[in-house]
């Protein structure tokens, strides 16, 4: 149908790090303004995402520091908005919408909540009043997300499930890049060479792959692993002394994800715990096969026996048998990235856009835009 006007949208972030919710939220900005709709982030001052948000060229709002709960900073906020005509007020992190409620109480703006997180707090009656009563609708990245915040008592119709989304190149470096980044990381061509990116928390994984990777290495000489990700300087000490091995490449956030994805011939998710798993997906974007941990929304995202495999959460053993079995079929790895590149089409920027774009509309009651 046709929407009678555009729309002017205020997205809340209050990370303080630029992980996979604050690129989401960008992408997200991106594909909105390519819709013409007016927005304006609000983020903590001197953040990764203030600093890309800038120089992408959007509004900036930016919350003070050391303010505690950012009750000042929603207050100020509040001032702001005044002069800025706002239908949506869109936070993508919890703290980010109490900013929100407080900055836009009493008014006519639909507020939305997003939960990429798995994590329930214990106390599920602040949990589910919060989300019933200071948002409009809650946006979860997956199936499992959906049931979880349906279970901690928030209705279900308010809860609307919107993957988050992959920019899809159009087209992948070549021989000739990933040959240079693996001589940077000081790999060969023949060698089996697996990798994953995410922030160095429990909840990643991280020693999972590390413990896998032996097992994996025992039977495939070649077997090489590159973590990459904030926080690597002092993942060591917690990863222990066998990441130190030579064989292991521990980096920090890759500047280039697709000279990296390039030099890679297999994508590593052990998660304990994701919502979706969008460095899988990225991954998959740019052609990559995928073992992924049966953790929260991966199964959702890998298709096992056709994108990749899939392992049990929190079991190195389980992780490096998929592996080895990835590993054991060079012709069969070629044709699942080629599928995985596919199946991340059905999760593109432009669709989660246009899906969240429709959820705007609705709560406006200005028409449900066509998906």
């Amino acid at each position: 149908m046709a929407r009678s006007r555009h729309l002017a949208i205020v997205h809340v972030d209050t990370g303080l790090s630029l992980r996979g919710g604050q690129h989401q939220l960008l992408m997200l900005a991106r594909a909105l303004s390519a819709r013409g709709h007016r927005q304006l982030i609000a983020c903590a001052e001197n953040s990764p995402l203030a600093f890309r948000a800038r120089a992408q060229g959007f509004g900036l709002f930016p919350l003070p520091g050391h303010d505690l709960g950012h009750l000042h900073g929603a207050l100020l906020l509040r001032a702001e908005l005044k002069d800025f005509r706002r239908d949506i007020l869109h936070a993508h992190d919890g703290v980010g919408q109490t900013v929100a409620w407080l900055a836009s109480a009493g008014g006519k703006a639909k507020r939305v909540a997003t939960r990429r997180v798995t994590f329930v707090p214990s106390r599920r009656l602040d949990y589910r009043l919060k989300y019933t009563y200071t948002a409009d609708a809650v946006i979860a990245v997956s199936e499992f997300v959906r049931r979880l915040v349906i279970e901690s008592g928030v209705p279900a119709a308010k809860v609307e499930m919107i993957p988050d989304g992959a920019e899809i190149p159009s087209a992948l470096p070549g021989q000739e890049t990933r040959q240079r980044v693996r001589a940077q990381w000081g790999f060969s061509e023949a060698d089996f060479v697996m990798g994953h990116v995410g922030a160095f928390t429990p909840e990643k994984g991280q020693d999972i792959a590390v413990e896998a990777f032996f097992e994996v290495a025992a039977k495939i000489p070649e077997a090489r692993l590159v973590l990459a990700g904030e926080g690597h300087e002092c993942a060591g000490r917690r990863l222990g002394p066998k990441a130190a091995d030579a064989r292991i490449r521990m980096l920090g956030q890759p500047e280039n994800l697709a000279d990296f994805f390039a030099a890679l011939d297999l994508y590593l998710m052990p998660s304990r715990s994701e919502g979706l798993g969008s460095s899988a997906l990225l991954a998959m974007a740019h052609g990559l096969p995928v073992v992924a941990a049966r953790a929260g929304g991966l199964p959702e995202l890998v298709e096992e026996g056709r994108t990749g495999w899939l392992a049990e959460r929190d079991s190195p053993p389980r992780l490096a048998a998929a592996i080895a079995e990835a590993a054991s079929d060079p012709a069969r790895l070629r044709a699942f990235g080629q599928n995985a590149r596919r199946r991340a089409e059905d999760f593109s920027t432009d669709k989660m856009a246009e899906r969240t774009e429709a959820l705007y509309y609705r709560l406006l009651g200005e028409g449900t835009a066509p998906l």
